[in-house]
């Protein structure tokens, strides 16, 4: 089992000022890939916390993590779930690489890639939930009208209104290479050519919708400052506007002294900056990391340092 490469790997361990007594949280495992260069860097005092809601993911991770130096505790959970992992614990830093892992992409079954035929699913956990939202019910379930918002918004694809007005035509629609050629026939023959696949931003949103991404990542950041020692560092990956967006003002939020309306005399808000802003523009891969992996290319990476 492939799980992918780190993305940034030697930015974020220097960004997280390690030591060998560090706790830190590792919010996204995946693979392990980031916890591993960490785990030997806060050796041998230090304190690992792991979370991952895909327990594939524990199960990786956890075979690569073991240790005999440093203490390693995994959690199979959403790390929206961040504050009932830790209780009143604080910590030195926490890591998040936000988005859908490529070993995900990579296994047919999971229904997350357009280039193989499998169910519509794109659930990020696999925990059986004969309740829980997937992709067949979003594709065979939403209105045009919200199929259309979502694929826009989440997927930022101009193509939108042809795509949903195609589904509704095409229900029920059972498996991704359906969907995906749905995609091809909605966008013009030169898509390609500025676009990439013409099912990418639609399967985008589609992810993002039944996993819940960006209201995910919104419950996470707070309850991450929360949970920070003083100069503790709260580092975030992301690979899409949307992430980065809600990232950058959310950090943009937390460091300002004073949130009341411009034209206000005086402060009544009585908010106070918790963080201070380490990265005024984002990291992003070198040349040389994007040329060997090119999920590297739409990494940036925003930290701050609890105040």
């Amino acid at each position: 089992m492939t799980y992918h490469i780190p993305v940034l790997l030697e930015e974020t361990i220097e960004a997280l000022n390690l030591s060998s007594k560090s706790i830190i949280v590792d919010a996204t495992l995946g693979g392990g890939g980031h916890s591993l260069e960490i785990v030997k860097r806060i050796s041998p005092n230090g304190k690992l916390i792991g979370i991952d809601q895909d327990i594939n993911a524990i199960n990786e991770a956890g075979k690569k993590l073991k240790s005999d130096k440093a203490q390693i505790v995994l959690h199979n959970t959403n790390f929206a779930n961040l504050a009932k992992v830790l209780g009143s614990e604080k910590v030195d830093g926490i890591l998040a690489d936000i988005g859908v892992s490529s070993h995900q992409i990579d296994t047919p079954e999971r229904g997350f890639s357009y280039m193989a035929d499998a169910e519509l699913d794109m659930r990020m956990s696999i925990e059986e939930d004969k309740k829980a939202l997937t992709a067949y019910s979003v594709v065979n379930g939403y209105s045009e009208k919200k199929l259309e918002q979502i694929i826009r918004d989440y997927g930022e694809e101009r193509y939108s209104r042809r795509i949903a007005e195609n589904i509704i035509k095409s229900r029920p629609i059972n498996t991704t290479l359906e969907l995906a050629k749905i995609c091809e026939r909605s966008v013009p023959g030169n898509y390609y050519k500025t676009g990439g696949h013409p099912a990418k931003r639609t399967f985008q949103a589609i992810r993002i919708e039944v996993n819940r991404e960006l209201e995910v990542l919104e419950k996470f950041i707070p309850q991450a400052i929360e949970s920070l020692k003083k100069g503790g560092r709260l580092c975030i990956i992301t690979f899409h506007s949307l992430e980065d967006r809600i990232v950058k003002q959310a950090f943009k939020h937390y460091a300002t002294e004073c949130i009341c309306p411009p034209k206000t005399p005086q402060c009544i808000c009585g908010h106070s900056a918790t963080v201070n802003i380490l990265t005024k523009k984002p990291i992003t891969a070198s040349d040389e990391e994007s040329r060997i992996n090119s999920r590297s290319s739409s990494a940036k990476l925003r930290v701050v340092e609890k105040l």
